[in-house]
């Protein structure tokens, strides 16, 4: 009887704090983000075949490649992430020996979307080869380990944040110290305030993927030169984690969303082209019809946008972004799980 090997684990929303993940930063000042997951998911499924061949399946993207069972696979092509996954596990937990199997991935969003997806989709996918492998990673492991092969095997720009999000889940205020030193608080919201801050939230997709890596590289380098303008933002977005931290354990969601408001004032300022005419026009127009703050999630130039909205005016924004007619309004709930994996009998 044929086994498969599952897991999910959730994207997420970056409410504080985005950026000051990224080194040197993180390592210089320290950096700190608030961030909660929702219940849209990276999905990955291993299925062991038998006859020597590796075969990768992205729905998303419908693309299929099949390579022999080789101890390492080249470091090019469209499913990057799944080849260097693949790699690191077989050069790491498998003595250099190579494995043969079928890896199916699929996302509930878009590639780019600003949720976290590629981090997401890694720490799925090294949940899945944890399940098939009983390999012995706790959560902080698993997250380190996927910032490990994005970051410095694969090379790929970008923060520390969004592995530990869709591994951990729930809602986290995370400190990103020097040395690669990471703390996960998860924060006790009470069941009331939790299901309030989400009804008065609007997730909004732009239709517009962005692709981070130009943006974050832009940041990185304005903290090398010091960037007087840049290096400030970023030192008022992370105080603005603290806030927001604090509004969330203290109940008091206008507070929030107001300092919303005010991060994404600064957000603005850390790198060109965070922001867009079209981003402009979104935000402006959720302001006007009852919001309080919002920005984008992620680094920026695209992908999901989120309003705070309170009492009722979340549906008055709701139409009047989609009256916009360049996007669409995403139902969604906070989801208080991170990765899970499972295994279960071929059918």
């Amino acid at each position: 009887m044929k086994m498969l090997y599952r897991s999910k684990a959730p994207f997420r929303l970056g409410i504080a704090g985005g950026g000051t993940d990224v080194s040197p930063y993180s390592d210089l000042y320290g950096g700190a983000v608030l961030n909660v997951t929702i219940n849209l998911f990276a999905h990955a499924t291993i299925r062991p075949l038998d006859n020597g061949k590796i075969r990768l399946v992205h729905v998303n993207e419908q693309i299929v490649e099949e390579f022999d069972a080789v101890s390492h696979l080249p470091l090019e092509g469209p499913l990057l992430l799944q080849r260097g996954i693949y790699n690191s596990i077989v050069a790491r937990y498998n003595n250099g020996n190579p494995l043969s199997f079928e890896l199916t991935t699929h996302m509930d969003v878009p590639s780019g979307s600003g949720l976290g997806t590629s981090s997401t989709l890694v720490v799925t996918i090294l949940g899945a080869f944890a399940e098939w492998l009983k390999l012995p990673l706790g959560k902080y492991d698993i997250a380190h380990y996927a910032y490990e092969i994005e970051r410095i095997d694969l090379q790929m720009a970008g923060g520390k944040q969004d592995q530990y999000a869709a591994t951990f889940g729930g809602v986290n205020f995370m400190e990103f110290l020097e040395g690669d030193k990471v703390i996960v608080n998860p924060l006790r919201i009470s069941h009331d305030i939790l299901q309030e801050w989400a009804m008065n939230m609007v997730l909004f997709y732009t239709n517009q993927p962005r692709y981070s890596g130009q943006i974050i590289e832009e940041q990185a380098e304005n903290v090398k030169r010091k960037n007087p303008e840049s290096l400030e933002a970023m030192h008022r977005v992370k105080e603005e984690a603290f806030r927001m931290k604090n509004c969330l354990l203290r109940d008091e969601l206008g507070e929030l969303g107001k300092a919303l408001n005010t991060s994404w004032t600064n957000k603005k300022k850390m790198a060109r082209h965070i922001s867009n005419e079209q981003i402009d026009t979104l935000y402006e127009t959720a302001i006007r019809n009852g919001a309080l703050g919002g920005k984008i999630s992620g680094a920026g130039g695209g992908g999901f946008m989120f309003f705070y909205c309170p009492g009722t005016s979340c549906y008055s924004v709701a139409k009047a972004l989609t009256d916009l007619d360049t996007g669409e309004v995403h139902p969604f709930e906070f989801c208080k799980k991170g990765l899970m994996t499972w295994t279960v009998k071929e059918s």
